[in-house]
């Protein structure tokens, strides 16, 4: 499995970016519960029949949704992890220490005080969920967390580019979609600052409760950065707590193309973000840092006699991850990002955001001097959006042609986008967050595009 795993990454460049699962293999999943085991080698085989089937995202030309190309020395931390099988729920162990240094780096990184808390999550979904909590349960001033809320007083404001993990975080917390205000965006799709004063100041007219804006480091759709530096100047001003969703963004801290852009970062209540998307590390792999480790404790600690602590001993160690989160069982995750970290370090990561911006930047430039492509939004971070277009057919027959020609590029198994609805026009989406692409890669999408185009004319 080793071998074959090893071969995997070798040839991550080589081959189609995506394969369909052939249905023989799909069929061989479909059997009843085994009643009986089955030889290791031969589950080992029915496990390496799958590796050429993953999603794409290690190849260099896998330019849909955001996901991490990983790294092979991932692959150290994992084997180790797996041999350790370590509950980091709690307790005092070797692992617990390497989390905690983890949680200090990231302090580091985005200059928060040494008195700020963390977590190392599965994802920014996760990790939106706990910021939020903390946010709403210190605004209720941690009384809801015995008698409840009571609903329609709390509000919070993000802007409409922002993704929708948000929203359902406030589905989940109890706080309701709708007491989320989605605030319109600019021409460089950041989130409109007077809309949201306007805003703030109507609800707070009609007696509701603004408790929190969520800004977007990296929007989901364009990759937009909001003005965070104001964005705080504003939460300061109304009491608000800021949140800063960087799921892809919040690496770019480490960029020299985009480190002044995030400056505002260090002003945040909160920030959560995937170590597993530009920061390279193996699935999965989120944090969450809150600049009050008071109020992030107070969220959720509140433990059980089984969990009580101690002074000496294997139930010694202080606050324990439980204490700040929902999870009591986790997995060691955090090696992984060690690994990532003290492998590379913090400049070459960097070197390779950056990579991927100008590469982003040199796309965006190529649209614009393609006769038959038109870029729909600003090259802000790594994402690039455009769209074909062609004079003779209205905006329906565009949308069509345009979700068609990715699909066709999807199946030609050379380049991967995805697509997405900029100002309510399809669009081409493409992501660049590989430390695997050159710019060779982005040279191949564009004739690829040109040739896949030539064929879907004659037959649409």
């Amino acid at each position: 499995m080793l071998d074959d795993a090893l071969t995997k990454m070798k040839t991550t460049r080589d081959g189609r970016v995506w394969t369909p699962l052939p249905e023989k293999i799909k069929e061989a999943h479909t059997t009843p519960l085994p009643r009986k085991g089955t030889a290791l080698c031969d589950v080992q085989r029915q496990i390496a029949d799958f590796l050429p089937y993953n999603v794409g995202n290690t190849h260099p030309r896998f330019f849909g949704w955001v996901h991490g190309a990983g790294s092979p020395g991932n692959m150290i931390a994992d084997i180790a992890a797996a041999a350790m099988n370590a509950n980091l729920g709690g307790r005092d162990h070797g692992a617990m220490y390497v989390e905690k240094q983890v949680i200090r780096w990231i302090r580091e990184m985005f200059d928060f005080p040494d008195t700020a808390s963390g977590l190392v999550v599965s994802g920014t979904s996760i990790a939106t969920i706990i910021a939020l909590k903390s946010a709403r349960d210190s605004a209720l001033a941690f009384d809801n967390r015995l008698s409840g809320h009571a609903q329609g007083q709390l509000v919070g404001y993000t802007s409409t580019q922002t993704h929708s993990c948000v929203a359902r975080a406030f589905d989940i917390l109890g706080l309701g979609s709708n007491a989320l205000r989605k605030i319109p965006v600019d021409h460089d799709f950041q989130i409109d600052l007077d809309a949201l004063k306007l805003a703030i100041a109507r609800d707070q007219a009609a007696g509701l409760r603004p408790f929190a804006i969520i800004g977007t480091a990296g929007s989901v759709n364009v990759g937009a950065i909001d003005d965070l530096s104001t964005l705080a100047t504003i939460a300061e001003a109304e009491d608000l707590w800021l949140h800063i969703d960087g799921a892809f963004g919040a690496a770019g801290i480490l960029s020299e193309d985009l480190a002044p852009r995030l400056e505002g970062l260090k002003q945040a209540d909160s920030i959560a973000f995937d170590f597993h998307k530009w920061f390279h590390v193996n699935y999965d792999a989120g944090f969450v840092l809150i600049r009050s480790e008071d109020i992030h404790r107070r969220a959720f600690s509140d433990r059980p006699d089984y969990l009580l602590g101690a002074t000496r001993g294997l139930a010694a160690g202080g606050h324990w991850p439980v204490d700040y989160g929902p999870e009591l069982s986790r997995g060691f995750r955090a090696l992984k990002i060690w690994e990532q970290f003290t492998e590379h370090g913090t400049e070459k990561i960097g070197q390779m955001i950056t990579k991927n911006c100008r590469q982003a930047a040199y796309l965006g430039t190529c649209v614009d001097q393609h006769e038959k492509l038109e870029l729909l939004a600003p090259v802000a971070t790594s994402v690039c959006c455009f769209r074909y277009i062609a004079p003779q057919w209205g905006p329906s027959d565009l949308d069509r042609f345009n979700d068609e020609l990715v699909i066709q590029l999807q199946l030609s198994g050379v380049v991967v986008p995805s697509v997405t609805k900029v100002d309510g026009k399809t669009a081409i989406r493409i992501n660049i967050t590989n430390h695997r692409t050159c710019m060779e890669d982005i040279d191949i999408l564009l004739e690829e595009i040109d040739a896949n185009v030539e064929v879907l004319m004659s037959t649409f």
